[in-house]
């Protein structure tokens, strides 16, 4: 069973059978700026990373809660840790 849907073209793709050269040239415009557009778009692209990176964290946590917590406890020792010699070393 054939189907004659358009097939959805990505926004930073020019898609085909363009024939008119202005219409060409606009078209790669616009996929090259929606493509530095997301390149670029640097606070986008850590939100996504911090967003996966929770969400990985969560699962590993209710996966294992021991584990986790011990994480937790080490981290907060080594940031007194190093908070302390920061300390120590100004005052000395």
């Amino acid at each position: 069973m054939s189907s004659n849907a358009p097939v959805p073209v990505p926004r930073t793709a020019v898609p085909f059978g363009i024939v008119d050269p202005v219409e060409q040239a606009r078209a790669e415009l616009k996929a090259a700026m929606a493509a530095i557009e997301i390149k670029a778009n640097v606070p986008r692209r850590v939100s996504k990373a911090v967003d996966t990176t929770v969400t990985q964290a969560r699962k590993f946590s209710q996966q294992n809660p021991a584990i986790s917590a011990a994480a937790v406890v080490a981290g907060a020792a080594a940031v007194g840790l190093i908070v302390w010699s920061l300390v120590r070393a100004y005052t000395r």
